[in-house]
């Protein structure tokens, strides 16, 4: 088995494949945590692989999810459960002069480890404070606090990022020497994600509006 490389926090979480775009530095991985929407969590039930996409917070190096108590994927990983969970940024649309070498400009973040259940209430409250505003800075503290039945009711599962690896890919397409007098436009289609015009709910407050996150325009 080939070692570990300098930088990678543990053998599984090394990147193989194209290993020149691995970063494993703390403030690159957190900062594509931070810019994300969405964790994909992916474990095992049943001897068959489910993966879950679900909103999170970070906290450090703990990165928090949670939903109703009868959720059997956090009822796994609140268990211990090995789990996988992936944060992508997708970039662009890296276009070719052939299909072979199209691609998409990315940040990915893979994290492994094992979860625990958060039943402590003011951790509890920590997580989902982080979860609330993620998205949305400040959300938490605009609301009321919540019930110690609502806080019954909601699971929350604590996971490590000890062992976490960043893949980038960005750049233009790389194509083949013989392919580039190929007569079809070839480039990058740059992506990002856009906050559309709040939509308040009916009897809403007459206050301004939230601000999502930077990053989020």
């Amino acid at each position: 088995m080939d070692e570990t490389p300098a930088g990678a926090p543990s053998e599984r979480a090394r990147v193989r494949q194209h290993a020149d775009r691995a970063r494993y530095g703390r403030d690159e991985v957190d900062a594509v945590l931070d810019a994300g929407v969405v964790a994909h969590v992916g474990f095992l039930r049943e001897g068959c692989p489910v993966v879950v996409p679900m909103a999170y917070g970070r906290v450090g190096d703990t990165l928090y999810l949670h939903g109703g108590v009868a959720s059997r994927l956090l009822a796994a990983l609140g268990d211990g459960a090995e789990a996988c969970v992936t944060v992508t940024l997708v970039d662009g649309l890296v276009l070719a002069r052939s299909a072979f070498k199209h691609s998409m400009n990315y940040r990915s973040v893979v994290a492994h480890g094992r979860g625990r259940a958060v039943t402590d209430l003011e951790e509890k409250a920590a997580g989902l404070r982080a979860v609330t505003s993620h998205n949305v800075a400040g959300r938490w503290d605009e609301l009321r606090p919540p019930t110690r039945k609502e806080l019954a009711a909601t699971a929350v599962v604590a996971f490590p990022l000890t062992e976490c690896a960043l893949k980038v890919r960005e750049g233009g397409p790389l194509d083949h020497t013989e392919d580039l007098d190929q007569p079809v436009w070839a480039g990058v289609v740059p992506l990002r994600l856009v906050a559309g015009d709040p939509v308040p709910a009916a009897g809403a407050a007459d206050r301004p509006p939230p601000r999502p996150r930077p990053g989020m325009r």
